[in-house]
C-alpha cells in the first residue's frame, strides 16, 4: 500500500490533514472530512469521556485518584483538550463548544484554584492553556501578557524560572510558542506577543533545535525520537512542525533538524513512532514504539514538503 493511501486509511483526525496538507482536495472535502472528527473514531470517543463536571477524569491537570507513582497519567482535561485540538476538532461545531463551556464554567487549576482559560503560574502550562484558548475562540489575552513578561534574558522559558533558573527549557519554550502562534493566528496578537515569538524563535534557531549553543554539542539523544503524543516534551520533529505551522521562508539553521528527519525515514516511506510518555492515557493512537506511526509520518510529510517548498 502507497503512503499516501495508508495514511487516508485511519481515524478523520488523521484523514482530513492528510487531504489538507498532503494533496490537492478541495476545502470543501476536507472540511467535510474535518467535520467527522467529533462524530466519529477517536475525536468522537475523546468527546464522550468528558464528565458531567466538564473535566476528563475529574480532575484540570492531574487526576487526583492517580496511583501511579512512576508516570504522569495524560487523562486529565489539559491534555484532553491538546488532544482535540491535534485532532482538529472544527472549534466552531457544536460538540466543540458544548465541551468548552463545560469546561469554562467548571474546571479549575489545581494550583491555584483559578478558572480554566485563565491560566495558573508555570509558563509551559499556560502555553498550553493560550494554544487552547485561541484554538477554541477563548479568551486568553491575559495569560498571553503573562508569557510575554515572563520571557527569560536568553529568549525562551523555563517552569522553573519561579524557583530561580535563570536558563531557558526547550520543553517550556515550545509549549509557550506554540500558544502565542495560535494566539496570534486568532487574534493577530499584540506588539509584545509577536516580538516575543521571534525571540522565543531565534532561541531555538541559535541552537538549531538540537545543540547547546555554547558547545554546539547534542543536548539530548532523546530529542532525536519522534513521540506522539508530544505532551510536553520538546523533540525536533515537534520543533520543526511549530515553525512550519509559523509559516515564512525556512531559516538555513532548520537544515540540520531536517536531515533528523530524513534519515528517520525508513525503506517503504514511513515514519516509525518513539519515546512513548509513559503514563495512563483514555486509548492509543497507535501501535507502540518501533511500530509505523501514522501521525509521526503526517508530521514528517509536512514538515518536508514545507522546507522543500514542494
Amino acid at each position: 500500500m502507497a503512503v499516501l493511501d495508508w495514511l487516508l486509511d485511519s481515524d478523520p483526525a488523521i484523514r482530513w490533514q492528510v487531504l489538507r496538507g498532503l494533496t490537492d482536495a478541495s476545502p470543501e472535502e476536507i472540511q467535510a472530512e474535518r467535520e467527522r472528527v467529533a462524530h466519529h473514531g477517536w475525536g468522537a470517543r475523546l468527546l464522550a469521556l468528558q464528565g458531567t463536571d466538564g473535566q476528563w477524569a475529574g480532575a484540570t491537570y492531574w487526576p487526583s485518584d492517580d496511583d501511579d507513582p512512576d508516570n504522569q497519567p495524560w487523562t486529565a482535561t489539559t491534555y484532553s483538550l491538546l488532544l482535540l485540538r491535534d485532532f482538529g476538532l472544527y472549534p466552531a461545531s457544536r460538540e466543540a463548544r458544548q465541551a468548552i463551556e463545560m469546561v469554562r464554567d467548571n474546571s479549575r487549576w489545581e494550583e491555584g484554584n483559578q478558572p480554566f482559560f485563565e491560566g495558573e503560574v508555570e509558563p509551559c502550562i499556560n502555553g498550553m492553556t493560550a494554544a487552547l484558548g485561541a484554538y477554541f475562540g477563548e479568551n486568553v489575552d491575559r495569560v498571553v501578557e503573562r508569557l510575554t513578561r515572563e520571557q527569560l534574558a536568553d529568549g525562551g522559558w523555563n517552569c522553573e524560572a519561579e524557583r530561580g533558573s535563570t536558563r531557558s527549557s526547550f520543553h517550556t519554550t515550545i509549549c509557550v510558542l506554540e500558544g502565542l502562534i495560535e494566539h496570534e493566528h486568532a487574534t493577530g496578537g499584540t506588539q509584545e506577543s509577536r516580538e516575543a515569538r521571534l525571540r522565543g524563535e531565534e532561541y531555538l534557531l541559535e541552537r538549531r533545535l538540537l545543540r547547546h549553543q555554547s558547545t554546539g554539542e547534542l543536548i539530548s539523544r532523546n530529542w532525536l525520537q519522534f513521540s506522539y503524543p508530544t505532551r510536553w516534551y520538546y523533540d525536533v520533529l515537534r520543533g520543526l512542525d511549530y515553525f512550519r505551522a509559523a509559516g515564512g521562508t525556512p531559516d538555513e539553521r532548520l537544515e540540520e533538524a531536517v536531515q533528523v528527519v530524513r534519515s528517520k525515514e525508513q525503506p517503504d516511506g514511513r515514519w516509525l513512532l518513539e519515546n512513548t510518555h509513559a503514563g495512563k492515557v483514555h486509548f492509543p493512537l497507535e501501535d507502540g514504539d518501533g511500530q509505523p506511526s501514522r501521525w509521526n509520518t503526517l508530521r514528517a510529510l509536512r514538515v518536508l514538503r514545507w522546507y522543500e517548498g514542494t
